[in-house]
């Protein structure tokens, strides 16, 4: 499931480091997140929908892949990060 443009210019605008940012890690895991929100509640009704579990599950481990770069580069910046996604850890 893919998220409205709007919604996505706002999570650019929240998280990106500087004007023009749009593909830092932290840019990246917000809109994996808001995406991976979405898909869930998309299996609450779709519960046999196993191709788009499979891109759920692609999701969920290329956020966790970003997730532990940052966490490699910047230990506090992987902790406000979660904390403001409200992911687990």
């Amino acid at each position: 499931m893919s998220i409205a443009a709007e919604r996505k210019t706002e999570l650019i605008g929240e998280y990106a480091t500087n004007k023009d940012d749009t593909g830092s890690p932290e840019v990246q895991v917000a809109i994996l997140t808001e995406r991976i929100t979405n898909l869930t509640e998309h299996f609450q009704t779709h519960k046999k929908d196993n191709h788009s579990r499979r891109g759920l599950l692609k999701m969920v481990s290329q956020r966790r892949r970003l997730l532990d770069y940052v966490k490699a580069q910047d230990e506090e910046r992987y902790k406000k990060l979660i904390t403001s996604l409200g992911i687990r850890r």
